[in-house]
């Protein structure tokens, strides 16, 4: 799966999105930040890196647990072999 920059900084092309917010949450955040657009967008890129990394991260743990067990049927063979109905 390719990856591309979501920084918010980045000069993408944006739309306008509708979100249903807990309208007490708004408020508050309203007094943090200015821009609650660009903040929610650089929440939002944030999200999507740590989920992208963590994709990654299993994908990974998968593959080297395949790799290990090719490892272990290339050396041992496979169970099944000694317990062949045929």
């Amino acid at each position: 799966m390719p990856t591309a920059s979501l920084s918010a900084g980045a000069t993408m092309r944006k739309r306008a999105v509708n979100l249903t917010l807990n309208e007490g949450l708004v408020a508050q955040a309203k007094t943090y930040t200015s821009n609650l657009s660009a903040t929610m967008e650089d929440l939002l890129a944030a999200f999507v890196a740590q989920q992208q990394q963590t994709r990654l991260t299993r994908q990974q743990q998968a593959d080297a647990a395949s790799t290990d067990w090719n490892a272990v049927h290339t050396a041992l063979g496979s169970f099944a072999d000694e317990h062949s109905t045929l």
